[in-house]
């Protein structure tokens, strides 16, 4: 079959962008200009439908690409409305199991942002040099820290300050066990013995510890049995004891003390030998940018809700304080922590 062809006048415009014109058939680069050329050709009729359905397809990208760009929301009073505000990022060590850190600072989040209206979220964190880390660079705002490592964050942040503790952060206490069929009973019964710490820079799982079994005989380096070992975190420090992986460890007492309520250790297996004398400890560290970014007001905002948190305020503000094994938190300050400060120097943990 033989198409017919038919000879037609054409006439398009074509939009090439802000910068396209043309003089006659050729093309130059020059402020926004729309090429409107009428010539005369002839098309086969089966090609005229589809040169139609082209030129319907491009005039609606060129009507898309010519539209002015939105303009940006503004506020009833016709003032440009601020840029949205990122998302508050709080922190703390990962001194215990992930599902457990993950349900205290989950809690954490959901009940400052109920509390203060901003939105507040858990940033995990690997290790404890990645969250003092990430305090310095100002990448998390709020970190519950410990004794060491909040020296080593806000130590190194002008402006930024060890806010809020517990009330028993002000005497907390290291706990020395042992396994069950281990007899030593003070800390000089440790030569000889297997041990291990908890995080190398944990302040109730090395630090402190690390100090007092010097101060009473015992050189970690030369007096236990084998290299030093680092268990990585509080529960798999008693858990080492109590399956007799090590002979001995130091940790948390607060962790200790959890994991005892709650039947996590066996205490047939595994037993405090010796608790530690007294010193500072974990606390809420605050970044000095928290005003800059969210608003005059919002670092107070943040302490006065979490020193206004209390059970009775409901079933997750209850369970949030267990799990901080707390009934408050109390204002504390950087110069409480300089013995911590000392001791890290003394052992080179801290330069």
């Amino acid at each position: 079959m033989r198409l017919s062809a038919e000879r037609i006048q054409v006439s398009h415009q074509i939009a090439l962008g802000p910068n396209a014109t043309s003089t006659g058939d050729a093309w130059t680069w020059v402020p926004m200009c729309i090429y409107t050329p009428s010539k005369e050709f002839t098309l086969p009729r089966v090609l005229l439908h589809r040169f139609s359905v082209f030129l319907l397809a491009l005039a609606s990208l060129t009507v898309w690409a010519c539209a002015p760009a939105a303009p940006a929301p503004t506020a009833p009073n016709g003032a440009a409305q601020p840029a949205a505000k990122p998302p508050l990022l709080i922190g703390g060590i990962p001194d215990q199991s992930a599902s457990t850190l993950e349900e205290i600072f989950g809690l954490t989040a959901k009940y400052l942002s109920k509390a203060t209206g901003l939105e507040v979220k858990y940033a995990p964190s690997t290790d404890y040099a990645a969250i003092v880390t990430a305090f310095k660079r100002g990448d998390v705002k709020l970190v519950w820290f410990g004794g060491l490592t909040g020296v080593q964050g806000w130590s190194q942040v002008p402006g930024a300050k060890a806010a809020l503790q517990r009330p028993r952060d002000a005497e907390f206490h290291s706990v020395f066990v042992v396994n069950s069929e281990v007899k030593a009973q003070e800390l000089k019964d440790l030569k000889g013995l297997t041990f291990t710490f908890g995080s190398e820079s944990s302040t109730s799982g090395h630090l402190m510890p690390r100090y007092f079994m010097l101060q009473a005989g015992v050189d970690a380096e030369k007096d236990l049995k084998g290299a030093v070992s680092f268990s990585g975190s509080h529960d798999k420090t008693y858990k080492l004891v109590e399956t007799g992986a090590f002979q001995a460890g130091a940790l948390n007492e607060a962790v200790w003390q959890s994991a005892v309520k709650d039947g996590k250790v066996d205490t047939t297996k595994a037993r405090v030998m010796q608790t530690s004398p007294a010193y500072y400890d974990y606390h809420w560290a605050t970044h000095p940018d928290l005003d800059k970014v969210y608003g005059a007001g919002t670092e107070a905002k943040l302490l006065k809700a979490l020193t206004d948190l209390n059970a009775a305020m409901g079933a997750d503000e209850k369970r949030l304080l267990e799990l901080f094994a707390t009934d408050k938190f109390v204002p504390t300050k950087n110069e409480n922590y300089k013995a911590i400060e000392d001791v890290a120097a003394k052992l080179g943990i801290l330069k």
